[in-house]
């Protein structure tokens, strides 16, 4: 069975090289190298000052465009450094989709934090988000964010898929307790579909969130999955990054949120934090599976 994480399209260095060569000439002579790849992107640091990121589906091209309209009104707005687009490539033969150059913002992905580390990242985090989700609905649209077309919140939707991830992770010996799972599931079983009228990130998660040296977060890449939805699934990161004490200090200055917000961040951090660890098994990448088996044990505290 196909995951899926797996690409459509393979770009190879000498391909980027060549098609940036050959749209950019103020790039010239290319530098080069492969940074990795995301479920939607293959991404390049092009001459140490710029990230070039080419879809592996076909997916990712609307959300592609929607980032080259977005990120640029964020840039100015936001506490946190974002991307911001400067570069639109065009579809070649090879690429067969558009492809964007950003700043390259420095940091690190994955990442083990001690509790120090955590909590001082809680107060950008929070005017961070306050900032964004403050950000006017109406502009996003006609800015071509789409609204939540995947369901994010859907339990009918999200419930299962969790189960069955859950029982992977412990045939491959990735988990060994059901019962923290069960008690999510019984906690939001009858929330039905929720919906709402915020923009969003839509993915904040280890992979996307860049440290400084001092581990404190000091980027957020990757917002190809922004939309008008529900606030909980930003509000995801604060139990996948923070423990009680760093959330506490989160909501005194974000605000509060009522029980079923708490309840729907807490099931989407894990949910993806679940998914991540079973997509950094499937790469046989280690660094990845602890940090993801760290998030998802943050998470249920």
């Amino acid at each position: 069975m196909a995951n899926l994480w797996d690409a459509e399209v393979n770009v190879t260095v000498e391909d980027a090289t060549r098609m940036i060569e050959e749209q950019f000439a103020e790039l010239t002579p290319v530098s080069i190298e492969e940074m990795g790849e995301g479920f939607d992107n293959k991404v390049f640091l092009v001459n140490d000052k710029y990230v070039f990121r080419f879809p592996r589906r076909e997916k990712a091209v609307s959300l592609l465009e929607m980032e080259l309209a977005l990120l640029p009104e964020l840039v100015e707005v936001l506490p946190i450094s974002i991307p911001n687009p400067l570069f639109r490539g065009e579809a070649t033969d090879t690429s067969l989709w558009p492809f964007a150059g950003y700043t390259f913002l420095r940091g690190r992905t994955t990442h083990l934090l001690n509790e120090s580390q955590r909590k001082a990242s809680a107060p950008l985090l929070s005017r961070f988000l306050k900032e964004l989700h403050q950000f006017p609905v109406e502009r996003a649209r006609r800015l071509g964010v789409p609204e939540d077309e995947l369901g994010r919140l859907s339990m009918a939707k999200r419930i299962p898929t969790l189960e069955e991830n859950v029982e992977r992770l412990i045939a491959q010996g990735l988990w060994s307790d059901r019962t923290p799972y069960i008690n999510l599931i019984r906690s939001v079983q009858n929330l039905g579909d929720v919906i709402g009228d915020t923009l969003v990130h839509g993915d904040l998660h280890i992979r996307n969130l860049l440290v400084n040296d001092e581990g404190i977060v000091s980027g957020i890449i990757d917002w190809g999955d922004a939309h008008i939805g529900n606030r909980a699934i930003d509000l995801s990161v604060v139990y996948s990054l923070l423990t009680p004490p760093g959330r506490k200090e989160f909501f005194n200055d974000y605000g509060a949120v009522d029980e079923k917000t708490h309840l729907l961040a807490r099931f989407k951090a894990i949910y993806t934090s679940t998914y991540l660890l079973l997509h950094a098994f499937d790469q046989k990448n280690e660094v990845e599976m602890k940090a993801a088996t760290e998030t998802i044990r943050v998470a249920f505290m």
